[in-house]
């Protein structure tokens, strides 16, 4: 059984396009898990619309950011392998497939790949995420807090590292680096495929943008993340 985990806010003019994309590529018992972060548009009702009890819908009270929204997600899946979702993407046809022989073939705990990034009108502007982004895979534990170089939308993860990554700290930038981090940590396989398995959207829009965000701010995030991994004790 597969799980797929979406957090969505304002999500409207993209999300029956993304989830089309993913549930083409799953069985009827896999699931779909969106917790909406108290959109202002339409989302919640195009979703269920759209797709009635094939995706579970959950909202939460207030405004909890990305993160927590994640973590809800993360936390409700039931499945043996998580994939992680944005709103506005499109997988590839052979996303699932792909990602799926990975973690048989590899033995692989947690698995990533790479991702074609388009506009919001899916012509693509760069072949390659990981090119684009200047992504250094290899980089370790303190390479990564430095600069992430691994995107939640390309990864997927064996449910036992679920209690090793949950809750997320509070002092985190995002969810996706700190996955990453605990499994380097951990010692656990990760798998990189160096194949573009979903259209990237960078429309200005998305939670991750395109604006570099100020040099303090960034040195403030990263030195709240280095104190999250070196208190981890799980």
């Amino acid at each position: 059984m597969l799980s797929v985990c979406m957090a969505t806010y304002n999500g409207e003019q993209f999300v029956i396009r993304q989830l089309d994309s993913v549930l083409k590529q799953l069985n009827r018992q896999d699931e779909v898990i969106v917790v909406d972060d108290g959109s202002k548009d339409n989302t919640v009702q195009v979703i269920k619309n759209h797709f009635g009890d094939l995706v579970q819908v959950y909202v939460n009270e207030s405004n909890l950011g990305p993160i927590k929204s994640f973590e809800k997600a993360i936390s409700l899946a039931k499945g043996d392998i998580l994939f992680l979702c944005d709103q506005d993407d499109v997988w590839e046809d052979n996303k699932v497939e792909s990602v799926l022989a990975a973690f048989e073939e590899q033995r692989a705990d947690l698995v990533l790949h790479d991702a074609y990034v388009v506009d919001g009108s899916l012509q693509i502007i760069n072949p390659s995420w990981n090119d684009f982004n200047r992504n250094n895979i290899n980089q370790g534990i303190f390479g990564n807090i430095l600069k992430n170089a691994y995107t939640g939308a390309f990864m997927a993860f064996k449910k036992e590292l679920v209690p090793l990554i949950l809750p997320f700290p509070r002092e985190i930038e995002m969810h996706d680096q700190w996955i990453a981090l605990v499994c380097m940590l951990k010692k656990k396989k990760i798998v990189f495929l160096d194949t573009p398995l979903v259209k990237y959207v960078r429309h200005g829009g998305n939670v991750t943008g395109m604006k570099k965000r100020p040099l303090m701010t960034q040195l403030k995030g990263r030195l709240r993340t280095l104190s999250a991994i070196a208190g981890y004790k799980r």
